[in-house]
Order: C-alpha cells, then sequence, then structure tokens
C-alpha cells in the first residue's frame, strides 16, 4: 500500500504567485472571448453564434487542460459570464450590443451550458503514485 496521506488529508497549501496570475490571465482572456464572441454572433448569424461557442468551448477546455484541473475553467467562464453581462445592460444613450432576438439568447444561454459542461467535464486532479487503483 502506498504511505502517503490521502489527498483529503493533506493541509491546505497557498496558491503560488504564478497559479494566481495563471488564473487572472485566464479570468482577462475570458473577458476576451466573451466580448468578441458578443460581437461576432451578431454578425454573421448562423456561423457567427456557432463560432463564438466554439471559441468560448476552446478556452474553457485549454484552460482547464493548462491548469490541470477545473479551476482554469471555472476562472474563464467567469472572465466570459461577467463581460457578456456587462454587454446585456443598456447604455442611458440607449446603446446596447445584444438585441432581443434569438441569437443573442442563444449565445447566452448557450455559453453558460457550454461553460457548465466544459468545468465538469474537465479532468480533476488524480491522486500519483504507482497504486492509485485499488487492489494493485
Amino acid at each position: 500500500m502506498n504511505d502517503r496521506p490521502s489527498m483529503l488529508a493533506q493541509p491546505l497549501r497557498a496558491p503560488s504567485a504564478a497559479r494566481i496570475a495563471v488564473y487572472v490571465l485566464l479570468l482577462v482572456l475570458g473577458a476576451v472571448v466573451g466580448a468578441a464572441g458578443a460581437l461576432v454572433q451578431s454578425g454573421w448569424f448562423p456561423g457567427g453564434l456557432l463560432l463564438a461557442l466554439l471559441g468560448a468551448a476552446g478556452l474553457f477546455l485549454g484552460a482547464a487542460r493548462a491548469t490541470g484541473g477545473r479551476g482554469g475553467a471555472v476562472a474563464g467562464a467567469a472572465g466570459w459570464m461577467v463581460s457578456v453581462v456587462l454587454l446585456t445592460a443598456s447604455r442611458p444613450e440607449g446603446d446596447f450590443v445584444f438585441a432581443a432576438g434569438a441569437g443573442s439568447y442563444l449565445f447566452l444561454l448557450g455559453g453558460m451550458a457550454v461553460a457548465v459542461m466544459c468545468a465538469t467535464l474537465a479532468q480533476g486532479r488524480q491522486p500519483d503514485g504507482p497504486a492509485v487503483r485499488l487492489g494493485k
């Protein structure tokens, strides 16, 4: 048997400055992808919507793989969500980015669904060592 304690029994460690910087970068990148997707999805309706959702999915899955856990996908999704929600608000002048149409709602709801799927399906941290399976 492995004499190392379980991951759950180990004390919490403070994240390094590099890890925090990666998460902040993913948050900003998520905001950029959300703003770009908001502009593209309305410009070229059927293809732009698909391109915007595929770009968001690529960011979320790539962030999860790059960080080795679900936190990367969540950081990218949080940046995406903040930028999209801020762009849905109308300004005092009456300007807005999102029109009240099917494409805008599909982008909002589809992006949220993609974020949840990518964060859920991302590989979590796996225990290391030779005895990671019971009975071996």
